[in-house]
């Protein structure tokens, strides 16, 4: 008798655009996994609701994308240490005692992604974080264990940069600035958390901010190379890289979680990118 797979889900608003299904499947596959993974578009407002008719039909766990992670956050019965300072979550488990736990991955995808597959050093280094929204938050504290140098946020409104670095002050040299307050300084690592990239622009950034050998990262990806990815190699990066590995290492985090296998990340970043 054949056993019903797993069920997995990512839930979003919009969400048809996710490539969470095909990296799970490759994920199941690659790892001899029993389980179905799809995409489900929840209506604002609905979240909980959703989340509740699919663990009745037997939901194992749950990717949670835009805007529903500060939902998901207060959905969770249980915290990571990560998640609780994010105050978002983007993954939930659900036990089997009935206790769901809430995980925010994506600051451990970005930091697996570029120590992992790019090989970037990151202790002593200069950092400066575009924004100070939700996915700002989200990868502050593991890139604070790294233990730069010195991680400076920047943002149009610099008040919300200060906020958001006095939050994560205990663990590390962390300072918000607005853009102006950038000029005459310079930094080994960009990484962009702004959502400009929507309009094919990027932050107003003084000349001289990315220091010489220094690396860009945006948080978004595309088809074609993303405004800041392009920015970065107009102003002389020695790196410049989109967030797809992020996606798929923060995926396999999820994945790793829920079904205590870990999948090799390359083969299913390559087969993504060849899709492209």
């Amino acid at each position: 008798m054949t056993t019903k797979p797993d069920r997995y889900a990512v839930m979003g608003n919009p969400v048809s655009h996710s490539k969470s299904p095909q990296i799970h499947s490759l994920f199941a596959a690659q790892t001899a996994q029993h389980l179905e993974y799809q995409a489900i578009l929840v209506t604002p407002g609905g979240f909980a609701t959703a989340v509740n008719a699919f663990r009745a039909t037997g939901g194992r766990g749950l990717n949670v994308t835009v805007p529903f992670k500060q939902d998901a956050w207060i959905y969770a019965d249980v915290l990571t240490s990560r998640s609780e300072r994010a105050g978002a979550v983007n993954t939930l488990a659900f036990r089997d005692n009935g206790e769901v736990l809430g995980e925010n991955t994506d600051g451990l995808g970005l930091v697996r992604d570029l120590c992992g597959n790019h090989g970037a050093k990151l202790k002593g280094k200069r950092i400066l974080l575009l924004g100070a929204g939700g996915a700002a938050r989200g990868i502050l504290q593991p890139l604070l264990v790294q233990q730069p140098a010195s991680l400076v946020i920047a943002n149009r409104t610099p008040v919300k940069a200060a906020e958001l670095a006095l939050l994560f002050s205990d663990l590390g040299r962390v300072s918000g600035l607005s853009f102006p307050e950038l000029q005459g300084r310079s930094f080994d690592l960009i990484i962009n958390a702004t959502a400009t990239g929507l309009d094919d622009t990027v932050p107003p950034l003084p000349a001289g901010v990315l220091g010489e050998g220094g690396w860009c990262y945006d948080l978004m990806y595309g088809v074609n190379p993303t405004a800041f990815v392009r920015w970065g190699h107009a102003h002389g990066a020695a790196r410049s890289l989109d967030g797809l590995g992020m996606l798929v290492e923060q995926a396999a985090e999820s994945f790793y979680l829920w079904r205590g296998v870990r999948p090799d990340t390359v083969a299913v970043l390559q087969a993504l990118r060849k899709r492209y």
